[in-house]
């Protein structure tokens, strides 16, 4: 896996602290439980992305990168999240029934990562190859 630098987002002067460049400082500064969670949804993730994806930091927080932005995750003070597109949750809308989502956003509890949409059903979801669209090309091809 390989990791890119950060990309531009907000200003740290515009939130009063310093933005993490890479995805362990960001990490490095979540508390538990929520760190772990969000090192099991980074691991599951990883194995899901096509390898050549680099981990970078988009809008202060983490997120996986190929031609483009795949998904976004990130902690919260009451909850974890999860942005995978509009797409992928689209996609998804039945799996996702258990969770509080939005267009764009999966929220969970900051001590239980989600499944995988798919995994249990072979839907393909789980594949690295790129043929699951929704998960490797943001639903675009």
């Amino acid at each position: 896996m390989k990791k890119a630098s950060a990309s531009a987002g907000p200003s740290s002067e515009a939130k009063g602290s310093a933005a993490p460049k890479t995805v362990d400082e960001y990490l490095a500064t979540v508390p538990e439980p929520a760190r772990s969670t969000l090192n099991k949804v980074r691991a599951a993730i990883r194995s899901v992305v096509p390898a050549d994806a680099t981990e970078v930091i988009s809008y202060r927080i983490p997120a996986f990168q190929y031609k483009g932005i795949l998904v976004w995750f990130a902690a919260f003070s009451d909850h974890c999240s999860l942005f995978p597109t509009a797409s992928v949750i689209k996609a998804f809308k039945k799996e996702l029934k258990d969770y509080l989502i939005s267009k764009g956003t999966i929220q969970f509890p900051v001590d239980q990562p989600t499944r995988r949409p798919g995994k249990e059903n072979g839907e393909g979801a789980h594949r690295r190859d790129g043929r699951q669209e929704a998960v490797t090309n943001n639903g675009q091809g």
